[in-house]
């Protein structure tokens, strides 16, 4: 067997095509304008590179796009006063306060400042109370992309046995409850799981979210098996280069699975498309509009 490649590129294409065509309905019909303000405080690589990705997808599907770059040495004060303002602007849905902070920063006060039904992050504990008991919340944009994946892949989930490797806050607990939310039976396994193997050989569905790089093998994975991999690893590839892996043995776990996303190409760009609709989801909400549909958990 070998498995069918899920292509996350294609698959977020087609998320953010169908925003634009819903923020155009937006603009034609009523006049607003969903608006993403993200944040981001000092001078980190990584981050700056995915603030300008944000900002400029923002604005390929009609949004408006308000950046807010702050230097390294803003106070927290100074920071909350910031987040205060957006949640009082009613030209800004969507508020995203870019991960890491400076370490003189509380990350769980800055994210709690953000108005819940603008935290198009889906980290507010507010939200993260609503979606763990079943109701009306901004999902987390990476979770959300798995789910989208695995309903375009395998239709009803209904009765399907879920593992989910990994306990973070950020991917392995929401995708564990929205997983709940479609009927799976679900187990979250983690790096002390006893006997990890034969938990995760169970399952019709795979979610790794650990961060170890090619932690997951092929003799891990039930025959047929769809399989999500969010882990975005970077290693030595020799001569000095490096490359990114997944938390998954692509190689083996390919001949086994039913369905596989790749690293890279495969859960990655589904996590601004997400953000996107998740924006868009905000707005509607605000505006008392109708949601958009098949865009939301």
């Amino acid at each position: 067997m070998t498995a069918e490649i899920i292509d996350g590129k294609a698959f977020a294409a087609d998320i953010r095509a169908r925003v634009a065509e819903q923020v155009a309905q937006l603009k034609a019909g009523h006049g607003i304008t969903p608006g993403l303000a993200v944040v981001l405080v000092g001078e980190d690589p990584a981050s700056q590179v995915y603030v300008k990705s944000k900002g400029r997808k923002t604005v390929e599907v009609g949004m408006e796009s308000f950046e807010h770059r702050l230097p390294e040495e803003t106070t927290e004060a100074d920071l909350l006063a910031l987040v205060a303002k957006l949640n009082a602007d009613p030209a800004v849905h969507g508020i995203l306060v870019q991960l890491p902070l400076p370490k003189h920063m509380n990350s769980d006060a800055v994210i709690n400042a953000i108005d819940p039904a603008k935290d198009v992050d889906g980290f507010h504990v507010s939200n993260v109370g609503l979606l763990g008991t079943g109701q009306k919340a901004m999902v987390p944009c990476t979770p959300l992309g798995c789910l989208m994946m695995l309903r375009a892949q395998l239709g009803d989930l209904s009765g399907k046995e879920a593992v989910v490797i990994g306990r973070s806050n950020i991917v392995g607990k929401p995708m564990a409850h929205l997983l709940l939310g479609d009927s799976c039976t679900v187990s979250i396994a983690h790096s002390r799981t006893r006997d990890l193997a034969n938990v995760v050989r169970r399952a019709d569905i795979v979610v790794a979210a650990v961060g170890r790089p090619g932690m997951v093998t092929g003799d891990w994975i039930k025959p047929g098996a769809t399989v999500i991999d969010v882990g975005i690893n970077r290693i030595d590839a020799g001569e000095g280069k490096t490359r990114l892996v997944g938390d998954v043995e692509f190689d083996s776990a390919s001949e086994v699975a039913g369905a596989i996303t790749p690293v890279p190409g495969g859960v990655g760009p589904m996590t601004i498309a997400c953000l996107l609709a998740n924006t868009l989801t905000a707005c509607c909400r605000a505006n008392g509009l109708p949601e958009p549909e098949g865009l939301t958990a």
